[in-house]
């Protein structure tokens, strides 16, 4: 027994050795900063944003320079005429040449306007990834840090039963050396003591366990050891449905995406249908060339001047146009079926949680009243068997009684914070942690 308690002793000293004492928020603002989901999120709108440009979209002009060589080799057999004699020569001509040319679509059936459109829709969304990250991890993190409380308390709690079962035990060791308690109590009151002297050693791995995913939500991969400063289960003052309902209708991430998604589809659409417009494209350029010949009568010659041109044009018949046109159509029924479906689901789950949220503050209200009944049967129980008017095992009962009040309690409460993180989160409003 003394071994086991020994063990205990130094894992909790390990745990809380020179800790850094962390809250909530502060939680919140490390792993904001350092989060990879968050960070990979942000980098994805960075390229979102950088794509969002007329640029982007093949707006803008091209400019194009160029220059080259080239040469050409070949062998001439020339005969005279006054006496007959042929002659073979080697020749070999030069071209060299450079051009600056400036081609630019000017109207090509609003499919620029189109997708200058999508890539500002696309670079929104990039926001709205971001959001979502951001509000998923504060969920999370929420979560995680209350979970983390929970544990504690139920540390605290377990160890708090070892010390009872540790004054049990002197004190039966005391009746038992005046002959006032048999051994069978005394080796009964060993035995609590070491159920409890486990129990506390099994809770700070679930303790340790939760101080580990509170860091990894951080984007810490060094287990360093952190106190918490909230010492119970804060939860905040209970909203109404139909303010959250407004709210999920008009503040929910998933529900803005997609009714962006059907802007996006809207745009494809426009995109396609660009093809029945004509199109016109302008060019423009300036070039120089210079070419060395190898025979006749001029050894050399330069070219250079500016050339220009325009192109208008229509495209009549394409066989994938009709089937990308309906497929467009089809896109855009299919974003709203799924903004409708979404609406339809976030309804059921926001009507799911309210419900598991009032039962469950109604539980904490009820579990609140039992821990004061069992603290004070506890209490009552420790003065009878202080004066031997209870029974060990009677008195077993009371304590058990009080550590399972204590832990109804402690779960009820979380389930209460988890549905009043959902509901936030559902509705918008999950960044009030970060006040």
């Amino acid at each position: 027994m003394k071994r086991i308690m020994t063990i205990i002793s130094a894992a909790v000293g390990l745990f809380t050795a020179s800790a850094q004492t962390l809250t909530l928020k502060e939680c919140l603002d490390i792993g904001l900063e350092n989060n990879y989901q968050i960070r990979i999120a942000r980098t994805d709108e960075q390229v979102s944003a950088n794509n969002d440009s007329w640029a982007g979209a093949g707006g803008m002009p091209s400019v194009d320079v160029s220059a080259g060589y080239s040469g050409n080799m070949y062998s001439r057999n020339m005969t005279d005429q006054s006496g007959g004699v042929t002659a073979t020569r080697d020749v070999l001509d030069h071209t060299l040449s450079a051009s600056v040319g400036a081609s630019w679509t000017v109207f090509n059936g609003f499919k620029v306007q189109a997708t200058r459109e999508r890539l500002r829709e696309l670079h929104a969304q990039g926001e709205l990834r971001t959001r979502m990250a951001i509000e998923d991890f504060v969920a999370d993190m929420v979560a995680a840090y209350y979970n983390l409380v929970r544990q504690t308390i139920r540390m605290s709690n377990l160890n708090y039963s070892v010390e009872l079962s540790r004054e049990r035990v002197r004190i039966v060791q005391e009746r038992y050396n005046i002959g006032n308690n048999s051994k069978l109590d005394l080796k009964q009151a060993q035995v609590y003591l070491n159920a409890d002297s486990a129990a506390s050693l099994k809770q700070h791995e679930s303790l340790t366990s939760a101080m580990i995913a509170v860091q990894r939500l951080m984007g810490e991969s060094m287990f360093q050891n952190y106190d918490i400063r909230d010492s119970t289960i804060q939860l905040l003052p209970s909203r109404n449905y139909f303010s959250i309902y407004t709210d999920v209708m008009e503040n929910n991430l998933s529900l803005i995406k997609a009714e962006s998604d059907t802007r996006l589809a809207q745009e494809e659409m426009r995109s396609v249908n660009s093809r029945n417009y004509p199109y016109l494209r302008l060019s423009a350029g300036y070039g120089y060339s210079h070419s060395i010949y190898g025979s006749g009568g001029t050894t050399d010659r330069d070219n250079w001047g500016p050339d220009f041109g325009a192109t208008v044009g229509i495209n009549l018949i394409d066989g994938k146009h009709q089937t990308e046109r309906r497929n467009a159509r089809l896109g855009i029924v299919s974003s709203v079926l799924t903004m409708e479906d979404l609406t339809v689901n976030l309804v059921t789950q926001l009507t799911d949680l309210w419900q598991a949220y009032e039962n469950n503050m109604q539980l904490v209200n009820l579990e609140r009243q039992n821990l004061l009944t069992a603290q004070e049967t506890h209490q009552i129980a420790c003065e009878r068997y202080l004066i031997g008017d209870l029974s060990g095992i009677e008195m077993r009962e009371a304590q058990e009684t009080l550590l399972d009040a204590e832990e109804s309690l402690l779960q009820a409460e979380y389930d209460a914070k988890i549905c009043e993180i959902s509901l936030l989160q559902i509705s918008g409003h999950v960044m009030e942690y970060m006040k």
